[in-house]
């Protein structure tokens, strides 16, 4: 059963008078700001960045020091991206140290993430754009925050810029764990002139890909990049799993990265089978194969239509004004069944989640860069605005077709942010930056029960402040502290009666406050290796557990998780480059309870290590080591899973500056490990009554693909 978790909240009756409040405190900041014209060195924030020059970042990534404003903060080449293999599209968050995707479905389903002691189900706390849009999905059919990057090409990525922590004032919802910003490229390969790229890719168990590109330059000087990609793919499972994907994007840019605009639009569809956990005990008995699936007509369809643009502009007196824009047309339709006859020994417990929904928002964010007081600070304060109209409803279902309604609702939520911060430098080795934000959430819900029908709103003030001292001896320090948020499923504020069981329920809040804590080390005083140490706290006063399959909201326990973060990237020599992460977690319910303190699929270990050889001569190759340790099932420990552990490979030969080919390998030495498990009660057809078990979702085997690229 899926689970989205949310949290606990601080409840605010209007927004206008802290939107006044913080514009007004921003504006106050502003004006004391002496606008040079030539912007003083401050740090350097991405978004200072963008409002002084073009920044190119080369090599594989940008973590060096004096590049952020915590130890946790980062940025992912295109390099790097293009250095290692990539089964799933969603993979490519596992760039991000201490993250790790996994799937527990069919691949048209959005992946399964874990970080920082959480299993961030399908994006829970895990807030992702691409391109200036917002890919999280509140108040939705399978789970809050639903985050499906299946539509992204990863050759089209041309930078993830990755933050960790409730510390930055521009992120808003879902970013109390992290936040990943992917960025799209405007030309294919600028520095050796190639325009076009067609590439053909095929693999094991029926896999097939068809990528092609072009991005010609436009008379004006603009720039033009359209791509295209289909895709098929059975893979290992005894009810063959029939992906098929159509993928599209256009994207017109001009100007620079600090001065000029660009639209992109997308096109994204796709349909499947779905094979979902099973249970253990299928597979001890012989009953099930480990690839094999209780319901073989689960599986779904879904589409993804969206135009979006960014616009920066460079202001005389030294700052910069930014804005964005975008509008999505979305569909799903899902079917899953996790206890295959519990509820119905006859016709079965297959359910539809189906969630359509029309998204439209928008950013603006107004950058300064001068003089407070005779000290260097920049200087930023912006404005988010976010409507998803929604329909959402949860049906039985037998063999796809409709039974039953369980809920069926319309659903309307605005949200508007307002956030501002300033950094200063105190001196040569101290600087600060301190930040606020406010945020307002409104709900208006129209069920198929009139006690499930209503408007509600919420309200919440976050402040934020990090502290940077050094370098010395090419060495920083971070403190961070920060108060962050998640909003609730929509529908959970205004739930009155539980519509499984008919029984009364109490509405739960909307917005929920976490709070956290980060304490940093970066240096580069061995040459040629960064490394990165982070010792960090996050604390939440209650999970709330929207449960995606019963369409009501159940309220949990205070809980908090600690642990620290150790990333490492050596580059000795030119061709030659070492990865090194580690994370570890503590993550424990705080509230006493005699059920346990022990936080359901909360994993305490995370581990990467990856060498990579880059242009040696014709040739590049890689080897990749990921490790997921071992979760907890129950709150009181008796059910663990086992940790999972996989080797990737990937190598690759130019024949010639148009001609590559490349070999990957994913699970090279075949490890039967599983992707996901989970501890609850189902029933099998041939069983009279429920058994508690373990139900999993297995790693694919060994599989093997090969892609041919030519570049002119």
């Amino acid at each position: 059963m899926k689970l989205a978790y949310v949290r606990n909240s601080l409840i605010g009756k209007s927004l206008a008078p802290t939107v006044a409040r913080l514009w007004l405190g921003a504006s106050a900041a502003v004006s004391g700001v002496s606008l040079a014209q030539q912007p003083a060195s401050v740090g350097l924030s991405d978004s200072t960045l963008l409002a002084m020059s073009d920044v190119v970042v080369t090599g594989h990534s940008h973590n060096s020091v004096g590049s952020s404003d915590a130890a946790s903060e980062g940025t992912v080449t295109t390099k790097m991206l293009n250095a290692r293999p990539v089964q799933r599209p969603g993979d490519v968050l596992e760039f991000v140290p201490g993250l790790i995707v996994t799937q527990h479905s069919g691949e048209g389903k959005a992946n399964q993430f874990f970080l920082r002691g959480f299993n961030l189900d399908h994006g829970t706390d895990f807030a992702t754009s691409i391109a200036g849009m917002p890919i999280n999905k509140p108040t939705h059919a399978h789970g809050h925050g639903y985050t499906d990057l299946n539509f992204l090409m990863p050759e089209l990525i041309e930078r993830i810029d990755y933050r960790k922590g409730p510390y930055y004032a521009h992120d808003g919802d879902f970013s109390s764990v992290g936040s990943a910003a992917i960025s799209l490229r405007n030309r294919l390969d600028p520095a050796s002139g190639k325009t076009s790229v067609g590439k053909l890719t095929f693999g094991s168990y029926g896999y097939q890909r068809l990528f092609s590109a072009t991005s010609p330059t436009l008379s004006n000087g603009a720039n033009l990049l359209a791509a295209v990609e289909l895709v098929g793919h059975n893979g290992p499972w005894e009810n063959p799993q029939r992906l098929r994907k159509q993928n599209a994007l256009v994207r017109y840019s001009q100007g620079s990265r600090n001065d000029g605009f660009d639209v992109t639009l997308m096109s994204y569809q796709s349909r499947w089978n779905a094979t979902d956990q099973i249970p253990l005990r299928a597979v001890q008995s012989g009953q099930l194969n480990r690839f094999g699936a209780v319901d073989n007509t689960d599986g779904g369809q879904t589409s993804r239509h969206s135009v979006s643009s960014e616009w920066r502009r460079p202001l005389a007196h030294g700052g910069a004004l930014q804005a964005s824009a975008y509008a999505i047309a979305y569909k799903l339709d899902l079917y899953s069944n996790f206890t295959y006859f519990l509820d119905n020994p006859v016709a079965g417990d297959q359910f539809l989640q189906r969630d359509q929904r029309g998204v439209y928002g928008g950013a603006l964010k107004h950058l300064w860069a001068g003089k407070l007081a005779g000290l260097d600070a920049h200087t930023e304060a912006g404005l988010q605005l976010r409507h998803d109209r929604i329909r959402v409803g949860l049906f039985d279902t037998v063999a796809r077709d409709i039974t039953s309604t369980t809920r069926n609702d319309r659903v309307r939520q605005t949200s508007v942010g307002l956030f501002g911060e300033t950094g200063i430098n105190w001196t040569p080795w101290l600087r600060t930056i301190a930040g606020l934000r406010a945020d307002q959430y409104r709900w208006d819900v129209a069920g198929l029960l009139t006690e499930n029908s209503g408007t509600s709103s919420d309200t919440l003030i976050s402040p934020k402040f990090s502290m940077v001292l050094g370098p010395w001896a090419k060495t920083e320090y971070f403190l961070n502290w920060g108060r962050g948020f998640h909003s609730n499923d929509g529908r959970g504020t205004v739930t009155r009666v539980d519509p499984k069981s008919g029984q009364a329920a109490e509405p739960v809040i909307g917005l929920v406050r976490t709070t956290g804590y980060e304490f940093g080390v970066r240096s580069q005083i061995v040459p040629n290796l960064q490394s990165s140490l982070a010792v960090w706290r996050l604390g939440l006063g209650s999970e709330l557990v929207f449960v995606g399959d019963a369409g009501t909201t159940e309220a949990s326990r205070p809980s908090r998780r600690q642990g620290f973060e150790w990333s490492n990237r050596y580059s000795p020599l030119p061709w030659l480059l070492f990865d090194a992460d580690l994370s570890v977690s503590h993550s424990r319910f705080i509230d006493g309870d005699p059920a346990g303190d022990r936080i359901p699929g909360s994993v305490s270990r995370v581990a990467s290590a990856a060498v990579t050889l880059r242009d040696l001569g014709s040739w590049s190759a890689s080897l990749q080591y990921r490790y997921l340790g071992p979760r907890p099932l129950t709150e009181d420990n008796a059910q663990q899973t086992r940790s999972m552990s996989l080797v990737n490979l990937r190598a690759g030969y130019k024949f010639s500056k148009q001609l590559e080919i490349s070999v990957d390998v994913f699970n090279a030495f075949n490890r039967k490990v599983n992707d996901i498990d989970y501890f609850y009660a189902s029933r099998l057809r041939n069983e009279s009554a429920a058994v508690s078990d373990l139900h999993f979702h297995p790693a694919e085997p060994r599989a093997v693909r090969v892609s041919a690229q030519l570049s002119f």
